[in-house]
């Protein structure tokens, strides 16, 4: 049964190969493109404003040199959005479950802001990791603390990312799997559990959301620092 349970988190394969890049292509086949009309659909535009209003909360605390990430951070956010809300569908397989993967993404985009400040600010990026002020007998304690919690960096974005879904789609499965097994028992019971499942897919919706918003948020974060 537990195997059975953690089977939905394997990468599917077909004769041997990995069908992991497809799952990670589909998404951006679902969105819809600019074309040359003057006046695009509703699907269009609707878009088009919500990655306006994200890149602008986004944008905004960080300074001018760092807006070039805009484009990478945005397409980012989308990337994860719609790979976390199209795993709710039944009989798909959501990547973004994978640690590998999103250490993956996590590593370089992290080393990435890491190296953009030593090589503009090299002074101040080494600054963090010693506050002003500090006592001189807790100065090489204080920088191999500040140093860790820096090397922590990517494995909590990856680690965060991966437990929430994880555990989101866990909790569905096992929540669904109680569903069928109360129909044949007590129909009450099973009406209710049926209610606790649908609170905990509307959970689930704001979960894939709120993550992948809180992935790029924490590296916006780590960019602002270093330029």
């Amino acid at each position: 049964m537990n195997l059975t349970f953690f089977d939905q988190f394997m990468s599917p394969q077909t004769l041997g190969i990995p069908l992991i890049i497809l799952a990670l292509l589909t998404p951006s086949l679902m969105l819809p493109t600019q074309n040359n009309r003057w006046l695009t659909n509703r699907l269009s535009t609707l878009q088009l404003w919500a990655i306006n209003l994200f890149t602008k909360q986004l944008m905004m605390p960080i300074n001018k040199t760092g807006h070039k990430w805009s484009i990478t951070l945005t397409s980012l956010m989308a990337m994860l959005l719609m790979i976390n809300l199209l795993g709710l569908l039944p009989y798909t397989f959501t990547p973004t479950t994978q640690l590998s993967m999103n250490m993956g993404l996590a590593i370089p985009m992290w080393m990435a802001t890491v190296l953009t400040g030593l090589r503009n600010q090299p002074t101040t990026s080494l600054g963090h990791l010693l506050p002003e002020g500090t006592p001189t007998p807790l100065i090489p304690i204080l920088i191999m603390i500040e140093t860790i919690s820096l090397f922590i960096r990517p494995l909590a974005l990856g680690v965060r990312l991966t437990a929430n879904l994880t555990a989101g789609h866990l909790l569905i499965q096992l929540t669904s799997t109680a569903v069928l097994a109360l129909l044949s028992m007590t129909m009450t019971l099973s009406i209710l559990t049926m209610t606790i499942l649908f609170l905990l897919t509307i959970l689930e919706l704001a979960v894939a959301m709120i993550q992948a918003y809180v992935f790029v948020l924490l590296l916006s974060l780590y960019l602002q620092e270093n330029i």
